[in-house]
């Protein structure tokens, strides 16, 4: 059975932040974070809010890996203030954050009221880096500071309802950012191919991501005013969004996030620096398998003009390009290189491990693993393999 849901209307192009002017509600709640309002980002999309006459209140508070705690707080901001729409600015941390606002929101509601009277408030996604995809998926990861892990929610409720893609909003984005999102929209699209819920319609999506990502990635990561390489890479980045919140994803994302919570790794960079191990054993090519789990790999290989009647060529060839757009940005081979201490990296990797079996994108990785395979891909990407 195949099944596909886009319930996201999305807008796109430049200056299509003007959209806000034409909402219908008097006062609406903005998500971001002190860099957004300090880069004035913010004041692009407040500015015609108050053209319309619409009343706003910002909630600031975000961090990077948004805990608990600043879900908390944000859920009491929309509670007291109590907005027809929600407007998230920001990066993934941003958006993610905003929709487990929205989520525990209502929630918190249905224990009050009758679900009758419950009304989720219109949700616009608004991204400002090209990568997470958050604005079309009903995926929301956040980070439980206490315990250093990160817990991935995943309910319809947390959908946005508008994404504006407006690359302009991209243009002063860092160099490593740039790096980091861009490969985590290559990750998002891999796996997403060949998770257990891919399927023609997701394939449409996450091939024509992997098209513009690896067409236009290195190009905004040279010229960061680079205006169509930018709106490519943004629209790639949704795109692969929508193939994999209906594919699914895999355990390189299970990995990340493990090692994410641990060490405060970024989750693009941890992404980009595991998924040379993940393609060599979810494909087959570290043990001789192949023949059984290649093909989806070697078709991706095909789609950047790497063509061998040898399939283990086209998936080594294929591994290779991905740390060949690694190298060329700055992103380490392993986390040796990027930094982590020997000692607590090893002692944390059963826990890391564990964590990443029970992360719900193991559920649709195309291989079974076990906590044995999951250390041993930690492991490598310490200190690094061939294949």
């Amino acid at each position: 059975m195949n099944k596909f849901v886009l319930d996201t209307e999305l807008i796109s192009g430049e200056g299509t932040i003007e959209y806000v002017r034409t909402l219908p509600f008097k006062k609406v709640c903005i998500v971001t974070d002190t860099v957004m309002v300090k880069l004035g980002i913010v004041d692009k999309v407040t500015q015609h809010l108050s053209a319309s006459r619409i009343a706003y209140k910002i909630f600031d508070r975000v961090e990077a890996n948004p805990s608990l705690d600043t879900v908390n707080l944000g859920l009491h901001h929309i509670i007291d203030y109590k907005p027809e729409a929600l407007i998230a600015i920001g990066g993934g941390s941003v958006i993610d954050a905003a929709k487990a606002i929205i989520y525990f929101c209502i929630k918190t509601k249905e224990t009050l009221l009758d679900i009758t009277q419950i009304v989720k408030p219109l949700f616009i996604a608004i991204p400002t880096t090209s990568g997470t995809g958050s604005e079309v998926t009903s995926i929301s990861v956040i980070t439980d500071s206490k315990t250093h892990t990160k817990i991935p929610l995943k309910d319809a409720t947390m959908l946005p309802d508008v994404a504006i893609l407006d690359a302009s909003l991209t243009l002063s984005v860092p160099r490593a950012i740039t790096a980091d999102t861009g490969m985590d929209v290559i990750t998002h699209a891999v796996e997403a191919y060949v998770a257990t819920g891919a399927n023609r319609f997701t394939n449409l999506f996450v091939e024509e991501a992997i098209d513009l990502a690896f067409n236009n990635l290195l190009k905004a990561y040279e010229n960061g005013n680079n205006k169509e390489a930018r709106q490519h890479m943004h629209d790639a980045s949704c795109m692969a969004g929508i193939g994999f919140n209906n594919a699914g994803l895999g355990i390189n994302h299970s990995l990340a996030h493990a090692i994410g919570g641990q060490f405060g790794v970024s989750h693009g960079r941890a992404n980009a620096i595991l998924l040379p191990y993940v393609i060599a054993f979810n494909s087959g090519l570290e043990d001789n398998l192949l023949k059984e789990f290649g093909v989806p790999y070697a078709k991706l290989a095909s789609r950047i003009q790497i063509e061998s009647e040898d399939m283990a060529v086209n998936v080594r060839s294929l591994i290779e390009v991905i740390r060949q757009f690694n190298k060329m940005m700055g992103i380490p081979e392993t986390f040796e290189a990027y930094g982590i201490d020997s000692e607590a990296y090893f002692k944390a990797i059963p826990e890391m491990a564990k964590n990443a079996l029970d992360d719900i994108c193991t559920t649709s990785n195309p291989r079974t693993v076990t906590l044995k395979v999951l250390e041993k891909k930690f492991e490598q990407a310490f200190k690094g393999t061939s294949f």
